[in-house]
């Protein structure tokens, strides 16, 4: 069905100079970036032909000597040297201002007096504030107020020494407690005393299995002639 229209379709011919086609060329050429940079293309295959004296070549020149930093310190690096006034830099008074101002703006030697006179000061050993100072540190320090009493020695017969054992053995918990010692595991009770009973009493109050008595444990037995019983089984018999 198509067979002829695809054979037609690759054999269509258009003359060359009708509107469309010219149209369409002058398009390409409009659009076309290598017909827009052709004439750039063929100036940059040729060789520059610029003179040293060009207005160009001097502007340049120029701009790079006022941005050079040597330029711009070359007249000072010249001037150097060639003032006219004082022989030294010590006699010009801007200059000796001028450092003399740098010192005073010196820490290191603004203190340096200072620093130099605080480790020279002389002060009389019976000064009040010496002495006072002196009595606030015997009263803050440690060793004064922790001051362990000399270890006597004692012969072991004198009376102190007997008045302070018998003093140590009363104090004593293992003497106070050697009585009690002596006498646990003695203590006997029988079965049927009334402590014995008391506390079998309380334990049984006291227990939980006999509180809460399960019940299935209990034994007992329904009534099979209760009048319910008999009501149940009369009524049963009339609906039957």
């Amino acid at each position: 069905y198509r067979e002829a229209w695809d054979k037609d379709k690759t054999q269509i011919s258009m003359p060359s100079d009708t509107p469309v086609m010219l149209q369409s060329k002058v398009n390409a050429l409009n659009i076309s970036n290598k017909h827009y940079q052709k004439a750039w293309d063929e100036a940059k295959a040729k060789s520059y032909d610029i003179r040293a004296d060009a207005i160009p070549i001097k502007h340049a020149k120029a701009s790079r000597d006022i941005a050079s930093e040597y330029k711009y310190k070359l007249t000072h690096e010249k001037q150097k040297g060639h003032y006219v006034g004082c022989k030294t830099a010590q006699e010009d008074p801007k200059l000796a201002l001028a450092a003399r101002a740098m010192m005073l703006q010196n820490d290191r030697l603004y203190k340096k007096a200072y620093n130099d006179s605080k480790t020279q000061v002389h002060l009389p050993v019976d000064m009040l504030s010496v002495q006072a100072a002196k009595e606030c540190q015997t009263l803050v320090s440690d060793v004064d107020y922790r001051h362990y009493l000399h270890q006597w020695t004692c012969l072991p017969d004198q009376n102190d020494v007997i008045h302070a054992r018998k003093a140590y053995d009363l104090q004593s918990d293992a003497v106070y407690k050697s009585d009690l010692e002596w006498l646990r595991g003695i203590g006997w009770l029988p079965n049927d005393s009334p402590e014995v009973k008391r506390v079998k009493q309380a334990q049984e109050l006291l227990s939980d299995n006999v509180y809460r008595t399960p019940i299935n444990s209990l034994k007992y037995t329904s009534v099979t002639d209760s009048p319910d019983v008999l009501l149940a089984k009369a009524n049963a018999e009339q609906v039957s």
